[in-house]
This record gives C-alpha cells, structure tokens and sequence, in this order.
C-alpha cells in the first residue's frame, strides 16, 4: 500500500508510475477513508451547520475522486482486458459507496436541517445552489425511501453500472473487431491518396499485404464519402451498423432492454413517472412534454426542407449511376459528389490547409484573443500514451489557469468519437484557487511517412467542439468542485462547445491557421466564400438525423418500456416520422448508440439540438459587435465559462446576453427560416 502512487499525494496524474494492479486496493483503500470522512461529518455533536456538514460533505473523498476519474478515463482512452475487468468489480463497488452515501439517514437528517433553515442564514447565491444540489441529491436518490426499497434501489443502481460498461465494451469489441482488407487497388477507386496510405499503413501494421479498413471514424468516414465501390460501401455500412447486433457475444440487444427497464423501475421508485422525467427535472427543458415539442417543432421546419434535399440527392444519383433507390451507404458518396458539383469544394481540397499542429495553434490564439490565454506544451507533465501532448495554460498575469492534455489519434484501447474529460476540478479552498487539469480525447488521422496529420473540415470543427468544452472546465473559478466547470444542467453544456464551432467558418480565424502544410500559402478567399456557403449545405437532412436520434432517446426512457421484446422493432416505429432511407434490417442503432446507454446523454440527446438555439443565438451577439470584440468575450467568460453550475443556467444566460435565446436564430443560420 504505501508503494501504491494513487495513495500518495499528487498534483499531475502520475501516470508513469502507475500500474493495473494499483487500482483496486487503491480504490478500495480510499472507499474507507471517504467513509470514515463521512463517519465524522455524521458523529459531530455539534449542532448541523453549512460549514461543518454542507461544505464538509462537498469536499469530502476528493482522492477517491481524483484516482477514479484517472481510472474511467484511461478506460475510454487507453484501456486492455485487465482495466475492463477492473472497471467490471469497482464499479459495483462505487455504485454502493454512493448508495451508502445518499441512503445514509443520519446523513441526510443533517443536510436536511441546514436545507430547512436556509433562509435564516447568509448564503451566498453559490452556496444556496450547492445546499439545494445536495439536497436534492438524496432526495432524488432514494433517502426518503422505505428500507426495502432503499435495498431494491442499491441492486439497481449496482446492476445498471455493470451493465452500462458492458455496453461500452461490447461496442468497442464489435468495433475492433471488423477489418475490410483489399489487395487489388481497382477496388479502392475514388478514395484519396491520404485515405490510402493510412490503409497501407494499418495493413503494414498488422503485417498483412494490401489496404486496411476499419470502422475507426478516420478510416470508416473517407471510405463511405469516397469509395466508388457501391457494393464495397454496403459491406463497411451494414457492419458499422450491425455493431452489436449479431447474435455472437457482444449483442447488445439484451443489455438495451434491461438498461432501459431498470432505469424506468428506479424512476418509478423514486416517484416519478420515466427516466425521462426523472433526468428532465434537473434540466433547462424540465418535461418530456417539453423536449418533445421543441423536437416536434424543428422537425415540422425541418423536414419539408429534408425531403426537398433527398429528392435532389436521388434525382443526381440516378442521372449520375443510374441508381433508382437511395441506400443508406450512398448517402455520404453522392453528397459529397453534389457538393462538389454545386461549390467545387470538398475535404481532399480542403484537408492541405488544416494541419493538425497549425490547427492546435489556431484555436489557442483563439482563445487567446478572446480569454488572454496563453498555451505552452511541456514535456515534464506525466502522460498516459506517448501521443498525448500537454500544455501549461496561463493568463497575461503569467498565473496558472490549468494543465490541459490532448489525445488525437486513434488506437486499439481508445473508444470512437470525441469528448472532453477532467483529470482534476477546479476548486478555492482555504483561500487557495486549486486550478483544474483538462483533456480532450479525439481520433484524427495519424501521420504518415509521407504527410503530417491534416483534418477534414469537420474534424477542425470537432476539435473547436472539444476545445469549447475544455475552456468551460479551465476558465472554472468556483468555490466548489461539484458546481466546478462543466457540472451545470446538460442542456447547457454544449453551450461553450457548439458556440466555439461558429469561428471556425469565419475568415477572421481561418486566415489565423488555415495556411498549406506544404507552401505555407493561406486558404484562398473564395475557399473560405464556399465554406460559408456550404455550411448549411443538407442542413433539413442533418437537422432530422439529430431529431431521429433525440426521438430515439425519448422513445426508450419517457415510458414504460417493460412490453418492448423487439429492439429492432420499436426503433423502425421511432424512427417513423423521420425516416429517409430504406431500412436495413440487419443494423440496429440502439444496440450502438453508447450516448445514452453508456455516456451521460440518456433522456438528453436533445440538448444538441437545444444547446444550438444557445449557441447560434449568443454567437449572433459576438456577430453583431465583433467575433473578436473583448466586451462580449468577458461577459461570456465571467457569466458562462467560470460560473460553472452555480446559478440557474437560463438566468447567467441573460446576465450574459441581455435577453431570453431566440429560436429563430438557428433555424436562420440552418437556413430553415422561411423568408
């Protein structure tokens, strides 16, 4: 134990010295001694107050924070069997540590008398947030329960946490497990020259002749937009689809079903109607009702303009190849090849230009312009993966704002897609502001021999996306971790990110980074004309795919989903009054969709959808006085960035922006308004 690195006091994850074995006794070690912290918060004679209950209770087991956090990360980002093992024994164990926590009587009796005197002491408007959270914490976790339905809540909860893993890992084993290798060149018509060197590439790795494929998004994505091989795009559509589908042992379709019905059992058991319900009551959108009318509404502006766009599509697939039926794996090809047509623009044009160093550069000085941020890489910083590269961020005053880790390129142990994650929150305690230690986690195209990593134009706006979250958690300067940075309602987390996409289709930024990796030229202006132009190029089609999907999420946790035997079945019905292509009846999307069956998006998928009304209407702001301008910025940092969850959300909105969000601000950017 005392050799065990996540035992002793750190600052910098140490994640040279750590090693698996390390973990559980580590974990197990640091339950106990959040117990015993709790123990003595409990055992205190002296009267509850909102220091010596509250504000303990807050900053309570912050090492058992810190080293799960560094656990769960590095099962996203670099994970093998012996952490997914790991992750399947500490998660019951957490599971129950925070059950003991929140069904803890004695506990609650406490928290609840400082709840019911409030008004009668000082609070500061932070403190009053944090008092009602925890509060509500118990309530909303079983501490007014009868005893037996506390026990039937703890096997729950312990249930649903090994099966959420499991999902994940199920989905990343369906993932890795698929390869699509061509040896005859002719097959691999279409695809660009970067797209087939990295095929090369991975084939070299794994010692084998020809082009590797996989469903990694760098090599999935350029395949089904590129590949003139019709029959070769179906073969790679129907197996990212049939991701955990397919009756072998990573089915998902089982661990849907339990998921969902033991998320309405213990909505049900805490009083209320859904999941939906449950989750919805700490969010912007508050009902069901609620998010399936703004879904209902953009879907009623969206889907005239959808079907306009996917007859144009079929109508150019059949002049073009005679194609009479549109299928899901021509979408992204003929897309691609009627935006060519209509702005002579595509990612292979566009791909010299977004070096992902020159990339990195330009959201710092992004960052910089806006929020006097300085970014220096270090190499002192402990890493997890030698790709990971870290920074020390400062402000003007050369003070510490926080460490940020950043992890581009794909890898065996890493799961798909992108997000931002905290390796420590930000905190002030005994006067000193504990600054946070922020990551993002991408999977951009690696390097070849021959050409440096360079980004679609979607990758660049993905890397804003992650990059907007990760200044909400650094720029955090709140008293308490848990109303720290991103801890705020999840419809207004995407706020920071999405806002931040917006810079990338100006030209004010894009003459910051956007230069030829070879020439160094800048991106020609009537490049930057065309990427404005065809930003909202299908914007009915991909406005409808995010309501399919929120309606997806909404079908599965807004009622009772105990009469659903057929996964695939109740899908097809949700996905009714959206549907474009034909369906596919080997692929299933809930068996894969990890957002709300292993992620925090379950009865929130929404919030995207949402988070844009936010983001093109606060954007429309910093348009109107300047992208640049040090007024707006400030106000967006000192009411947003570092307000974390502090205040209700909508009120540190109009503290920032004057007035309520207008709805059509977005459907005016999508080019949904009619004129």
């Amino acid at each position: 134990m005392n050799n065990n690195p996540l035992l002793q006091s750190f600052d910098a994850a140490p994640f040279s010295e750590i090693k698996n074995e390390h973990f559980l006794p580590a974990i197990t070690e640091l339950i106990e001694q959040a117990k015993k912290e709790v123990d003595e918060i409990v055992e205190n004679d002296d009267a509850p107050t909102f220091e010596n209950t509250v504000e303990r209770l807050e900053f309570s087991g912050a090492q058992l924070n810190r080293v799960t956090s560094i656990f769960f990360n590095l099962n996203s980002a670099e994970t093998n069997d012996t952490i997914q093992e790991i992750a399947q024994e500490v998660s019951p164990m957490l599971s129950n540590f925070q059950n003991d926590l929140l069904l803890n009587e004695a506990l609650f009796s406490k928290v609840k008398q400082v709840f019911e005197q409030q008004e009668a002491l000082k609070l500061t408007p932070e403190q009053h947030t944090l008092l009602e959270k925890q509060y509500k914490g118990f309530a909303r976790n079983g501490a007014n329960l009868e005893a037996d339905e506390k026990k039937q809540l703890r096997d729950i909860d312990a249930e649903l946490s090994k099966l959420t893993l499991k999902f994940g890992e199920n989905v990343l084993a369906e993932t890795n497990d698929f390869e699509l290798l061509i040896t005859k060149l002719s097959q691999l018509k279409g695809l660009p020259s970067g797209s087939l060197e990295a095929a090369s590439q991975a084939a070299k790795e794994k010692d084998k002749e020809g082009w590797l494929f996989t469903l990694d998004y760098p090599s999935y994505i350029p395949f089904m937009k590129y590949a003139e091989d019709r029959e070769l795009r179906k073969k790679m559509s129907l197996a990212f689809g049939a991701r955990a589908f397919q009756k072998n042992e990573n089915d998902n379709k089982a661990n849907v079903l339990k998921i969902a019905n033991l998320r309405h059992r213990r909505a049900q058991l805490l009083g209320y109607e859904s999941h939906a319900h449950f989750v919805l009551e700490e969010r912007m959108a508050e009902t069901p009702k609620k998010v399936l009318s703004f879904l209902d509404e953009l879907l009623e502006k969206a889907k005239p303009a959808a079907l306009e766009e996917f007859e144009e599509l079929e109508l150019f697939a059949n002049e073009l190849d005679g194609i009479d039926q549109l299928q899901k794996w021509d979408g992204a090809y003929y897309a691609e090849k009627l935006k060519q047509k209509k702005f002579a623009l595509n990612d292979e044009l566009l791909k010299p230009y977004f070096k992902l160093e020159n990339v990195i550069d330009g959201v710092f000085e992004v960052a910089k312009r806006l929020f006097e941020l300085q970014f220096s890489e270090v190499q002192r910083i402990d890493k997890y993966h030698e790709d990971v590269k870290t920074y020390e961020v400062k402000d003007y005053n050369d003070e510490l704002v926080a460490l940020f880790y950043a992890d581009f390129h794909p890898r065996p142990g890493k799961r798909g897609g992108a997000w931002m994650t905290s390796y420590k929150s930000q905190q002030i305690k005994e006067g000193i502001n504990d600054r946070p230690h922020v990551s993002i986690v991408c999977n951009f195209t690696k390097p070849t021999k021959t050409k440096p990593s360079l980004l679609t134009f979607n990758e660049v706006t993905t890397l804003f996306h992650e990059f907007g979250h990760a200044l909400h958690g650094m720029l955090a300067n709140t008293v308490y971790p848990n109303l720290s940075g991103t801890s705020v309602f999840w419809d207004f987390v995407e706020l920071p990110s999405q806002i931040l996409e917006n810079w990338c289709y100006e030209k004010e930024t894009l003459e910051l980074f956007a230069h030829h990796y070879a020439t160094g030229d800048l991106i020609p202006m009537e490049y930057i004309e065309k990427i404005k132009e065809s930003a909202t190029f299908h914007e009915g089609m991909q406005t409808l795919r995010q309501i399919s999907f929120g309606m997806l999420d909404m079908a599965w946790h807004a009622q009772n989903p105990d009469k659903v035997n057929n996964v695939k079945a109740f899908e097809n019905e949700a996905f009714e009054s959206t549907r474009l292509y034909p369906d596919t009846p080997s692929t299933c999307m809930s068996t894969s969709f990890s957002h709300i069956f292993q992620g925090g998006y379950s009865a929130g998928y929404y919030s995207y959808k949402w988070a844009e009304v936010l983001d093109a209407d606060a954007f429309e702001y910093f348009k109107q006085e300047g992208i640049f301008n040090k007024t707006v910025a400030t106000k967006f940092k000192d009411f947003v960035l570092s307000q974390g969850g502090t205040q209700d959300p909508m009120e540190l909105y109009v503290k920032f922006r004057g007035q309520k969000p207008n709805p059509d601000a977005l459907l005016k950017r999508a080019g949904l308004l009619k004129k």
